[in-house]
């Protein structure tokens, strides 16, 4: 167990990378403040912090498609978050399943 305190030693905001929690595929990355976690766990669906709008957001706030938080886990060095979760649809603002949709390409 960790305390959420113990998350930000070294930066006020954490990556969070949310992967579904049937499959394994990763659906996100986001970055989150200690008042988006406390909000996470508390509420059971994904809090973010957005650096271009500098404001919490509940992931699905305004599309409906909520990420439900089934499992949180920190890495070993206690500075990023992977939250394992069941959508209730598509993740990615595009309409996507997930983020990563785009594959790199070498343009040789």
């Amino acid at each position: 167990m960790f305390e959420v305190k113990d998350l930000f030693q070294k930066s006020e905001l954490i990556p969070v990378i949310v992967q579904d929690v049937a499959d394994g595929e990763v659906l996100m990355l986001g970055f989150a403040n200690e008042e988006a976690v406390r909000l996470t766990i508390e509420t059971k669906t994904a809090w973010f912090w957005s650096r271009s709008r500098e404001k919490l957001w509940n992931k699905g706030e305004s599309s409906g498609n909520f990420l439900y938080v089934e499992e949180i886990f920190t890495d070993c060095d206690t500075d990023t978050l992977l939250l394992k979760c069941r959508p209730a649809g598509p993740t990615c603002h595009t309409g996507s399943r997930s983020c990563f949709f785009r594959k790199w390409e070498d343009e040789e």
